[in-house]
């Protein structure tokens, strides 16, 4: 059977990763978080002292951006986590500072046609699931299957929130919800690759789904993409 490409791209906090690591475990295919790519070159910088809140050296970000390296590689429990030049980053880079710092880094020309002709490599052979912002409009706008995940800002704050707090991080939903706001602003409207629907990608908003219902949604999308594929 054919492979194809599944491209989800949508707001933050709306759940693709958890959308595209799913359906990647059920067809066997290969997943590829965009999204913690750029959190980890938003760790890197901030370990390099390019950029902190308030401040970003473009000019060194950009100058050192072919450095980094990310791989994807498959724990014991059967789950991708990401390694920044060799390092297993997973944990560091889930901190709503270094998410916040992710989607101000994402902004630079040199740091997106990186991390795109990275991830253009790791979809070569097809058979792959990839989530991100721009992945059904700039990285693979071949892809036979796009979905354009969304929810409303107040559901996508609770959810991160909670995300957070599992993890033990202190935070007020107040707080995350003014950075869930400021990144939908930074992402639809920064000038390399924003975010938008592509024109024939499918829309699901999954405000008031539960996680099996917008699975089942999606699977039935596959299939039928699939079969048209041959």
């Amino acid at each position: 059977m054919k492979k194809i490409i599944v491209a989800i791209d949508g707001f933050s906090s709306c759940g693709k990763s958890t959308m595209a690591k799913q359906l990647a475990r059920d067809v066997g295919y290969i997943y590829v978080d965009t999204g913690a790519m750029y959190r980890a070159v938003s760790l890197y910088c901030t370990r390099n002292g390019w950029m902190d809140a308030y401040n970003m050296d473009v000019e060194s970000i950009e100058k050192n951006i072919g450095a980094v390296h990310l791989e994807f590689k498959i724990n014991k429990q059967g789950k991708a986590e990401i390694f920044l030049n060799g390092e297993n980053v997973e944990r560091e880079i889930r901190s709503l500072e270094v998410s916040n710092g992710a989607s101000r880094v994402s902004t630079l020309r040199a740091v997106r046609r990186e991390l795109v002709r990275q991830q253009q490599m790791m979809g070569a052979e097809r058979g792959i699931v990839m989530d991100g912002r721009d992945i059904g409009t700039v990285v693979f706008p071949d892809a036979e299957l796009k979905i354009f995940l969304t929810a409303s800002p107040e559901i996508r704050a609770q959810r991160r929130m909670d995300e957070l707090k599992a993890k033990g991080e202190k935070v007020l939903y107040k707080e995350v919800l003014v950075n869930v706001k400021e990144r939908d602003d930074r992402d639809q409207n920064r000038k390399e690759s924003p975010l938008k629907k592509a024109a024939d990608a499918v829309v699901i908003d999954n405000s008031t789904l539960t996680i099996e219902e917008q699975q089942r949604v999606l699977r039935n999308l596959f299939d039928q993409r699939v079969g048209s594929a041959g």
